[in-house]
């Protein structure tokens, strides 16, 4: 007896040709997102790759350093160490830290009081004051540096210090002022006048309202001013120069490129501690810079 036997149905491969077409359109869309952002890849190349030179740079052997070899033939994390052990090094790193640290708590301090006034109190002569904190910024510090040195050194005998670098912090910035004041502008009034009828100050509604809608601001402000001190050179130069123990980074890596001038990889090594923290912490800190720096100007 004959059995009928049904024909086994199979599942058909998939066609080839749909694969190579998602590839090829992966492809074109590829290389359509490369055309369109062809000028914002060139500009990131160029930013980027001089960085990529100096860490490539700081982790090569001492005979490898600007051969034309561009990636190293073995990591040499120990330049780091050999630099941070440098004698002086460690000091030069608590200098920046003191000065940049303090003097943008100085300057916040001093300059979101000054800020909060221009930008919300009505009195006569508000707008020349600005203008003369403005005009502030338009003189360039060399041109006052020989009678605030004569002050500094021969009055108070500060030089070989930091302090005349730092004080001068605490009696606010022109930039500082202005930058706070713009952002200051686009709060609404509304929350300030809600705040005095429930009870509140002038004081008390800066600290309580004010400050916390202001943060983007204030971290730009705080950004600005902590990269200012930290790459520094000129002020550490004149007051600073005739005592090793008061250098910072910006000047001690000077010192150390004159030392280790054929080192190239140890210079590198330096650099590269130098800026460090400085790239950290703007990563860290992007969003709200870029956040304080767009917002601000809106309202004049």
């Amino acid at each position: 007896m004959s059995t009928l036997t049904s024909p086994r149905t199979e599942t058909p491969p998939a066609a080839p040709g749909l694969t190579a077409a998602g590839r090829e359109a992966r492809r074109t869309k590829f290389l359509h997102w490369v055309a369109v952002h062809s000028l914002a890849i060139a500009a990131a190349l160029f930013f980027v790759l001089p960085f990529v030179f100096v860490f490539l740079t700081a982790l090569m052997s001492d005979q490898q350093a600007l051969t034309r070899d561009l990636w190293p033939d073995a990591f040499h994390w120990e330049n780091l160490r050999t630099v941070w052990e440098t004698p002086g090094f460690l000091t030069w790193w608590k200098n920046t830290l003191l000065y940049a640290g303090l003097g943008t708590a100085l300057t916040l301090l001093s300059s979101i009081p000054v800020a909060y006034a221009l930008a919300r109190f009505k009195f006569r002569g508000r707008n020349v004051a600005l203008m003369l904190v403005i005009s502030t910024m338009m003189l360039p510090p060399q041109v006052i540096i020989v009678p605030m040195y004569l002050f500094w050194a021969k009055e108070l005998h500060l030089s070989g210090t930091l302090w005349p670098l730092i004080i001068p912090m605490a009696f606010t910035d022109a930039f500082s002022i202005f930058l706070l004041r713009q952002f200051l502008l686009t709060i609404p009034k509304d929350y300030v006048d809600a705040a005095k009828v429930d009870g509140c100050g002038d004081f008390r509604a800066l600290g309580r309202i004010i400050l916390p809608m202001a943060k983007p601001a204030i971290a730009a402000v705080a950004l600005f001013q902590f990269f200012y001190c930290w790459n520094d050179y000129f002020g550490p130069q004149i007051y600073a120069s005739e005592n090793a123990a008061a250098w910072t980074l910006s000047y001690g890596l000077e010192s150390f490129k004159g030392a280790h001038h054929t080192n190239w990889n140890l210079t590198m090594a330096a650099t590269l501690l130098v800026m460090a923290p400085v790239i950290i912490l703007f990563f860290f800190a992007q969003k709200a810079f870029i956040e304080g720096v767009t917002l601000t100007g809106v309202k004049g």
